[in-house]
Parts: C-alpha cells; sequence; structure tokens
C-alpha cells in the first residue's frame, strides 16, 4: 500500500564561531514563534548540545515541500540568512527527508 503521507522532515546542525555561541543562541531564538505560525508546519524545535555551547539542531517537520520553500522565503528567515557568516563556522548542514511511514 502505498503511503499517502508525504510530510517533509528537515534536520539543520548549525556550529557557531567560538564567542559568538550566544549571539547565535539569541538570532536562531527569534525566528521560532512566527515560524511556529506558518502554514504548514508540523513541528519546528531548536536543540542545543549539553556538552557545546556552540552546537545547535533544528529539527523540523513541514506538510510538503511547498510549505518548507514557503517558509525559506519568509521575512524572519531572510532576516537570520545573511548573520550566517558572521556568526557560524560554516552554512549549516541540511539534510531532507520525506516520510516513508
Amino acid at each position: 500500500m502505498k503511503n499517502e503521507r508525504k510530510n517533509n522532515y528537515r534536520r539543520r546542525h548549525v556550529s557557531g564561531k567560538t564567542g559568538k555561541e550566544n549571539e547565535l543562541r539569541a538570532a536562531l531564538i527569534g525566528p521560532l514563534a512566527p515560524t511556529r505560525k506558518e502554514a504548514g508546519r508540523i513541528n519546528y524545535d531548536l536543540h542545543s548540545s549539553p556538552d557545546d555551547p556552540a552546537e545547535f539542531l533544528f529539527h523540523e517537520n513541514w506538510r510538503s515541500k511547498a510549505h518548507l520553500d514557503a517558509h525559506m522565503q519568509t521575512p524572519h528567515v531572510q532576516k537570520l540568512l545573511p548573520r550566517v557568516n558572521e556568526l557560524c563556522v560554516a552554512f549549516p548542514e541540511i539534510k531532507i527527508w520525506e516520510t516513508i511511514e
């Protein structure tokens, strides 16, 4: 039986520059509230490493790739993107997955 659910899961690993950990944390927290109000969002959770204050992980689920694409164009995401080079060691590692079951 074919699965009709095509939720898109995205995992994003973010590594902050030394000395920029608190600034990065604040920048990542900023978009949480508006993102959680977006159409198609199932969950949008930010995690921090208990071992390294510069390591963060986003766990996201979206109803479709179209919802995820729309999220990437929102003002709160567009405001964050230019800060990546300033605050992060490298551009975040992003993996997109589709639900099987």
